[in-house]
């Protein structure tokens, strides 16, 4: 299998499978219990919340560690709205479900939501915040740092530094940045920011939420003391020491992996050029190193994700928490996409595993099957 479908979810590092091991088979204590078992279980979750705090240049106090992105970014908007009742929250309109959807929910039981439309390349503007943030009582601005689908970057420290400047905090969700690009928490001035293991080479099940601890923000679990009291709930302490293993491995692989990502997408995007019909979206935008979004007029994207799969060769239509319901990406139409050109996009996440070879394959498929499906 050509595996290149890397925004979807990476293949656990075999070194990250050797540093949970323990923590599956002998070391099982509760980190919570006081005696030897549960200490060692709870100074291996410390060490991770080093790891994963150093990935992005931030305090082991700031971070909280929970089941995930999802997860992390409910706890951000709804902890917060919690906190502050009545005010308002503003995201872009390019969000991830797991952004969209919770301020959908926020909406319906009485938040002020407001949305930040992007331009044709997919990009949030500052001035557009700007023009928002003069007519509407906005407490919370939310924008991720690179987009899942077009993997477009968005200005997330021009957007915190303009909002800042009137006491209003930033939510950003890195996901998807997390291990291709350097991401500082501290320069980036945000006050809260979501990440995801099974991104970078760590197992599913497990992400966190970097804070400013000065932040108050509502737990959304209730229950135990664990994560500061603002996730309860027994911790997964493999899954946990996978994140901070997997953490410390990108941080030290970081600059290598982003410089072949960045060769492999030339020689995509160069053979893409050459084919009939093909837009590459949010090209004249900075883009992760690993990710193409491009569509193919009078071809059905999905039609192509099938046929890809009998060749053995994995890609995405979409986002792959909405990938699958017949409906063009919401992502592009955002962006200006006629709908026809939005469900023909097929989505390349290249990971490190991936050669030259690979996207030479991938190529000749798709020269192969558009001439008869257009």
């Amino acid at each position: 299998m050509i595996y290149l479908d890397h925004n979807a979810t990476t293949p656990v590092d075999e070194r990250v499978v050797e540093a949970m091991l323990p923590f599956l088979k002998e070391f099982y204590g509760n980190p919570s219990s006081l005696h030897r078992m549960g200490r060692l279980a709870r100074d291996a979750i410390e060490q991770a919340r080093v790891q994963v705090a150093a990935l992005v240049d931030a305090h082991p106090a700031q971070v909280v560690f929970t089941s995930g992105g999802t997860e992390a970014n409910n706890l951000a908007l709804k902890g917060w709205s919690l906190a502050h009742p009545g005010q308002g929250i503003a995201i872009s309109a390019v969000e991830h479900a797991s952004v969209q959807e919770v301020a959908d929910w926020l909406s319906r039981h009485g938040v002020p939501v407001h949305s930040l439309a992007v331009d044709k390349e997919g990009r949030v503007s500052v001035q557009k915040l700007e023009e928002l943030l003069e007519r509407e009582p906005i407490g919370l601005v939310s924008c991720m740092l690179a987009n899942n689908e077009t993997g477009v970057l968005q200005p997330v420290a021009e957007l915190t530094q303009l909002a800042c400047t009137r006491g209003i905090r930033v939510h950003t969700d890195a996901v998807q940045a997390l291990g291709r690009l350097p991401v500082s928490f501290s320069d980036l001035g945000v006050a809260m920011m979501s990440l995801s293991s099974h991104k970078i080479h760590g197992p599913k099940g497990v992400g966190a939420l970097i804070l400013d601890r000065t932040l108050e923000l509502e737990p959304i679990l209730h229950g135990g003391g664990q994560e500061h009291s603002l996730r309860a709930g027994t911790e997964n302490v493999a899954a946990v020491v996978g994140f901070g293993r997997a953490a410390e491995l990108a941080r030290a692989e970081l600059t290598a992996r982003a410089r072949r990502m960045y060769a492999l997408r030339e020689q995509l995007e160069a053979g893409l050029a050459k084919l009939r019909g093909v837009v590459i979206f949010g090209q004249g935008a900075e883009r992760l190193p690993n990710t193409v979004f491009f569509g193919i007029a009078g071809v059905d994207g999905e039609t192509i994700v099938m046929l890809l799969d009998r060749r053995k060769i994995a890609v995405a239509s979409g986002s792959a928490c909405a990938s699958g319901g017949g409906q063009p990406s919401r992502v592009l139409l955002a962006m200006g996409i006629e709908e026809s050109l939005a469900k023909s996009a097929i989505r390349v996440s290249l990971g490190r595993e991936n050669t030259e070879q690979d996207v030479f394959q991938f190529l000749n498929a798709l020269q192969e099957f558009i001439p008869r499906l257009q």
